[in-house]
């Protein structure tokens, strides 16, 4: 595992740039690192056990409210990476912050940081609503200091 982590404690997922990932440029598509920031809020979520199924018990979801992607350097295809993902706000109201770090394993440089705000919604309306205190408990105990 990588020792340039922007923070202590990441949970991390392992990744390899697949063909269909590369644009014409030959490089990582930028909208493919966002996927795998989506990809890696589940895995992490899943881990502290709130997956979607829970979500849907609870009628309630973390929904993005913004995103802010600083890409750094390219990706190509074949190339192994680690994605890091840490919670580093939870307001116990209505919203929820993770940070990012995309680290190529092969010399240790990030690819990619980034952070994204999430409020809490109601799924069957899709309107605003207060965090439930599980998601209080679990999001907000999992937070750390940046």
């Amino acid at each position: 595992m990588s020792q340039a982590w922007d923070l202590p404690d990441p949970f991390v997922i392992e990744l390899t740039v697949a063909a269909s990932a590369i644009d014409e440029y030959g490089h990582a598509n930028n909208a493919e690192y966002l996927r795998w920031v989506e990809r890696v809020s589940w895995a992490h979520s899943e881990h502290l056990g709130l997956d979607l199924a829970r979500y849907r018990e609870l009628d309630r979801a973390m929904a993005v409210h913004r995103h802010e992607l600083d890409y750094l350097a390219p990706a190509f295809q074949g190339e192994r990476l680690q994605l890091a993902t840490w919670i580093v706000g939870c307001d116990g109201r209505l919203t929820l912050t993770r940070r990012f770090q995309l680290i190529r394993s092969a010399d240790d440089r990030t690819l990619l940081r980034a952070r994204t705000r999430f409020a809490c919604i109601e799924l069957s309306s899709g309107r605003p609503r207060r965090l439930p205190e599980e998601y209080v408990a679990i999001y907000g105990g999992a937070r750390i200091a940046e």
